[in-house]
């Protein structure tokens, strides 16, 4: 399996990683760093990225940022930034990337904890997220060519020390285990599926 993997911070690192060492091969993509360079909020962008990679099987997506701040305090740019990242910017991820992955490829996207948790200040993360979400739900049942699209869904990231304050009471989650469920996702015959790598009462 060939492997595009977008996003080098802490879960984009844990993900190449893990795929690597179960014997695929891992193109790596960030916006200022990686193998390839790419903006999620740039659809031109993928476009040349995808078109310059050619043929592959899978495309892992581990970026996308999320602007947080209280509601009525809340900025049109941090809203516009949040949707345009993690939002439509995964979902153009797949748009520019679809003529190129392989028959029976697979996208695996990333939303998080904050789709069925509330914290302070996270309105808009909720509202991304959900979108995500539901964008894999429904386009699984769309894709053509027996492509499939599933989503990992971690809680705060254990080695992220620095966000840990604005979870109060959560159970972090190595990086590790999250790659895992990339790997999970995009190597087994499954799809529209959101992989949750946290707890929650329901």
């Amino acid at each position: 399996m060939k492997a595009v993997v977008i996003g080098t911070g802490t879960i984009g690192a844990a993900v190449a990683e893990t795929v690597a060492a179960h014997g695929h091969e891992v193109v790596t993509v960030g916006r200022k760093s990686g193998q390839f360079q790419a903006d999620l909020a740039d659809l031109a962008s993928l476009r040349r990225l995808f078109a310059r990679l050619g043929s592959f099987d899978a495309v892992a997506c581990a970026a996308g940022e999320v602007f947080p701040a209280p509601f009525e305090q809340a900025t049109d740019e941090q809203w516009a930034d949040s949707l345009a990242s993690k939002g439509l910017g995964q979902v153009n991820v797949v748009r520019a990337a679809l003529p190129h992955v392989t028959d029976g490829g697979s996208f695996t996207l990333v939303s998080g904890v904050l789709t069925d948790e509330v914290t302070p200040a996270a309105t808009i993360g909720a509202t991304v997220n959900h979108l995500v979400e539901g964008f894999v739900k429904a386009a699984a049942t769309e894709l053509p060519r027996g492509v499939r699209i599933n989503c990992v869904s971690p809680t705060v990231l254990t080695e992220s020390v620095a966000y840990h304050p604005f979870f109060p009471g959560f159970t972090p989650v190595p990086a590790a285990e999250v790659a895992r469920a990339y790997l999970r996702a995009m190597a087994n015959p499954v799809t529209g599926r959101v992989l949750k790598l946290h707890k929650t009462d329901s």
